[in-house]
């Protein structure tokens, strides 16, 4: 059973409005509805399609365990996205996305297990013989680590899959992806080119009701792929051997 999308809660969610037309990308076009009091409004239908696309992919995934990276660094949905990764067990990324994050990222491994060999130094600080001084330099140095590298300290290999809120403000991320060739699922506002999006979800990116349903969703998603029954493979029955009767020639 596919994720119920409710038109009802993207409309009290305010995620119909877009952009001021002085900031709209034209690329947006097929996604609005029209306009009110100069501001551009999304057509939820279309949106709800969008969404019903994106979340199949996300549950394939899940139910394949795919890699999903997650990535929301604007105030109104790091928090969320760091909630969503927790929750999920995905990577996240809720702070400034790090050029070479994902083309670079046998250097970015080199500096996420750098973070883990801090946190082990710190546990043994006591045994080790730490002063107070040395433990605060310690805990400010694994603080400033962890707020950029926490949310990916598990993710081992490269992400089969992007889920990303704001395409405009993560355009890294974007890049990254297109070229390693990861497919990206993105929230894109009336002012944002969709081009470069595989999936995208046309609807307001600042609102911080309408982005937490949307995470809500993607939860409900990966959900879904872990209570869907598993599809049985069965075997071809092996062909019975036929026996050929050899014919004698006569002399």
């Amino acid at each position: 059973m596919a994720v119920e999308i409710s038109l009802e809660k993207l409309l009290e969610a305010g995620a119909h409005f877009g952009h001021q037309r002085r900031r709209w990308n034209p690329k947006m076009q097929q996604f609005l509805f029209g306009m009110k009091e100069g501001i551009f409004v999304f057509d939820l239908v279309q949106t709800q399609k969008c969404l019903e696309l994106a979340l199949n992919e996300v549950t394939k995934a899940a139910a394949e365990d795919k890699i999903i990276l997650l990535v929301g660094t604007k105030k109104q949905a790091k928090e969320k996205v760091a909630e969503v990764g927790k929750a999920t067990g995905f990577p996240y990324v809720d702070e400034r996305w790090l050029g070479g994050t994902l083309t670079n990222f046998s250097q970015m491994r080199s500096t996420v297990k750098n973070l883990e060999n801090l946190r082990k130094r710190r546990l043994d600080a006591n045994k080790i013989g730490f002063t107070k001084k040395e433990k605060l330099l310690l805990d400010r140095k694994i603080e400033k680590f962890d707020k950029s590298f926490g949310g990916i300290i598990k993710q081992e290999q490269l992400p089969d899959l992007l889920f990303i809120i704001d395409a405009g403000r993560e355009k890294g991320a974007v890049a990254e992806a297109k070229r390693l060739n990861i497919p990206v699922i993105a929230v894109v506002d009336s002012n944002t080119d969709p081009s470069f999006i595989d999936f995208p979800i046309p609807m307001n990116d600042d609102a911080k009701k309408a982005v937490g349903y949307v995470l809500d969703l993607f939860v409900e998603a990966v959900e879904e792929a872990k209570t869907a029954p598993k599809k049985a493979t069965t075997k071809a029955a092996p062909k019975a051997k036929t026996k050929t009767k050899t014919k004698t020639k006569e002399k």
